[in-house]
C-alpha cells in the first residue's frame, strides 16, 4: 500500500477508472456477440442489435476504452456484415448484364515528312 497521500488518492481513482472500463468492455462484447448471433441465424431484430453495436463501439472510444481508429474500423465491420446479411436475406433478381461498348480507339498520329 502507498504512503504518500496522492498516491493512495491514485489507487482509489485507478480503481475506479478500472471498474467502469471493464463495464463498458462487457457490454461492448455483450452488444457485438448479439448482433453477430443475430445476423448469423437470420433474425428479424438485426437492424435494432446493429444500431446498439454501434452505439456501444461510440461510448467505448469516447471513454478511451478502445481507440477512436479501431471503433471506426469495428463500426464499418459490423455495417458490412448487417449489409451482407441483408442481402443474402432477400436476393434480389439478376439484373441483365449491361452490353458492352467497344472501347474508343485513339485518332491515328499525324505522321511528318522527312526533308
Amino acid at each position: 500500500m502507498p504512503i504518500i497521500k496522492s498516491a493512495k488518492k491514485r489507487v482509489k481513482t485507478a480503481e475506479k477508472a478500472a471498474t467502469r472500463n471493464s463495464k463498458t468492455k462487457r457490454g461492448l462484447k455483450g452488444a457485438l456477440k448479439a448482433f453477430h448471433k443475430a445476423v448469423t441465424g437470420g433474425s428479424k431484430d438485426a437492424k435494432k442489435l446493429q444500431s446498439k453495436a454501434q452505439s456501444a463501439i461510440d461510448t467505448a472510444a469516447k471513454k478511451g476504452v478502445m481507440h477512436k481508429n479501431k471503433a471506426a474500423r469495428k463500426k464499418s465491420q459490423v455495417a458490412k456484415a448487417a449489409k451482407a446479411a441483408a442481402g443474402a436475406a432477400k436476393k434480389a433478381p439478376a439484373k441483365k448484364p449491361a452490353a458492352k461498348k467497344a472501347p474508343a480507339k485513339k485518332p491515328a498520329a499525324k505522321k511528318t515528312a522527312k526533308k
